[in-house]
């Protein structure tokens, strides 16, 4: 298995009422990518997340979750957040919504 299924159909539930939502294979998971915009990501150990990066410092107080960190650097609007946190709905579903209110004001990747 490339990704977690299961967590993958519980935000497929939660992305259905979104016009503009398209799945991808990338990253081995899958990318829900809302308004042409990577939003979310599943794996295998978790869900990658897209964030508003003045967010970060309102998450303290929120369990299993980190920034993303690519060739040694941060990665300014990713997080990842661990499985262990999502089986609970209140969970997938606070960081879902953080995820779509940011999409509107990320940047799209350029068209190649």
């Amino acid at each position: 298995m490339r990704y977690n299924e299961t967590l993958a159909l519980r935000v497929a539930e939660r992305l259905m009422h979104i016009p503009d939502i398209e799945e991808k294979l990338m990253f081995s998971g899958l990318v829900f990518m809302v308004n042409g915009k990577m939003c979310i990501g599943v794996s295998k150990a978790g869900m990658m997340v897209r964030i508003d990066p003045n967010a970060l410092e309102n998450l303290s107080h929120k369990d299993g979750w980190e920034q993303m960190v690519m060739g040694g650097r941060p990665m300014k609007s990713y997080i990842s957040v661990s499985e262990n946190v999502l089986v609970r709905n209140d969970e997938l579903d606070f960081w879902v919504k953080l995820a779509l209110d940011f999409n509107p004001f990320a940047k799209a990747s350029k068209k190649k």
